[in-house]
C-alpha cells in the first residue's frame, strides 16, 4: 500500500501542477522504474483533476444567476481550471502533435518538428480548435442536462486517460528517447501498470453509474439502465477516438512519442463529449 501512494503521488507529481513538495516529496522519492510503474496511475490523476473541474462546475452551475449563459460560463471557467491543474501538459502534446504531423509528411521531419519548443500555425489552430470544442460541447451538454455535465467531466478526464496506456502496451516509443517528455514511459507498460490503471477506470465509472442508478431509484428497471446508455455511448465514442490516434500514430511515425500520448488525451476527452452530447 506505501508503493501504491507514492507511486501515485508520484504521478500526481509528474502530471500535474498540485504541489507534492518538501517532506511529502522526499518520501515519495524518485526513480525512473518508479516513475514508469506510476504511468498505471494515469487515469488515477484524472479522478484528481475530473474531480475538482467537476466540483467547481457543480458549484457554478448551483449558484450562477439561471439563464441560457450559465452553461457556457461554468464550461469556460471549468477549462480554465483544468488547464491550471494540469499546466496544459496535454495540449502541449496536442500542439507539437499538430506542427509535426501538419509540418511535413516525412517521418524524420516530422519528429524533428515535434521535439521543436516553438509553437507553429497547425500547433495553435489544434489547441484553440480543441478548447472551442470542449467548452461548446460542455456548454450544450450543461443547457440539456447539467448533472450529466458534471458526471460528465469527471469520467471523461478518467477515461481519457486510460487510452493512451495502452498506446504504450502496443506501440514502441519513437524518436530520441534520450532527450523526451516520454523517456520514463519508453519501456512497454507491465500489465501491472495496466491492471492498477483499468480499476482506477472502472472504479470511476462505476461511481457514475451508482450515482444514476440512486438518483433513478424510483422509476423501473429499464427506464434507470436508458439513463446508463449516453455514458456508454460517450465510452464508446472515445475508443473509436483512441483507434483513429492510434492508426494516425501507426502511420505516420510508425509508434508513439510523449507528444501522441498527450494528443490522445486531448482527442479522446472531446470524443468523450461528443458522445455524450449526441446520446443526450
Amino acid at each position: 500500500m506505501s508503493q501504491f501512494v507514492r507511486q501515485y503521488l508520484l504521478a500526481l507529481q509528474f502530471f500535474t501542477r498540485i504541489p507534492v513538495t518538501g517532506r511529502l516529496a522526499n518520501w515519495v522519492g524518485f526513480s525512473s522504474a518508479m516513475l514508469r510503474a506510476s504511468a498505471g496511475h494515469f487515469p488515477g490523476v484524472g479522478v484528481v483533476v475530473g474531480a475538482l473541474v467537476a466540483e467547481l462546475t457543480a458549484a457554478l452551475m448551483l449558484y450562477l444567476p439561471p439563464g441560457p449563459f450559465a452553461p457556457l460560463v461554468a464550461a469556460v471557467l471549468g477549462t480554465v481550471l483544468s488547464v491550471m491543474v494540469t499546466g496544459g501538459f496535454h495540449e502541449d502534446g496536442l500542439a507539437d502533435v499538430a506542427d509535426g504531423l501538419g509540418g511535413s509528411s516525412d517521418r524524420e521531419r516530422a519528429l524533428v518538428i515535434m521535439k521543436d519548443s516553438r509553437v507553429g500555425t497547425f500547433g495553435v489552430l489544434a489547441v484553440v480548435l480543441a478548447l472551442l470544442a470542449k467548452v461548446s460541447l460542455l456548454a450544450l451538454i450543461g443547457s440539456v442536462s447539467p448533472r450529466w455535465m458534471v458526471m460528465g467531466i469527471f469520467a471523461a478526464h478518467v477515461v481519457s486517460r486510460t487510452w493512451p496506456l495502452l498506446l504504450i502496451r502496443l506501440m514502441p516509443h519513437v524518436g530520441d528517447a534520450a532527450g523526451s517528455k516520454s523517456k520514463p514511459l519508453a519501456d512497454q507498460i507491465s500489465l501491472g501498470s495496466l491492471l492498477v490503471a483499468g480499476i482506477w477506470c472502472f472504479g470511476a465509472l462505476a461511481l457514475v453509474v451508482i450515482q444514476q442508478v440512486a438518483i433513478h431509484s424510483g422509476v423501473s428497471t429499464a427506464v434507470g439502465w436508458t439513463q446508463l446508455l449516453p455514458l456508454l455511448m460517450a465510452v464508446v465514442a472515445s475508443g473509436i477516438a483512441f483507434a483513429y490516434m492510434g492508426r494516425l500514430l501507426w502511420l505516420r511515425l510508425q509508434g508513439f512519442t510523449g507528444d501522441g500520448l498527450g494528443a490522445t488525451q486531448q482527442v479522446c476527452e472531446i470524443a468523450f463529449y461528443l458522445g455524450l452530447a449526441l446520446a443526450l
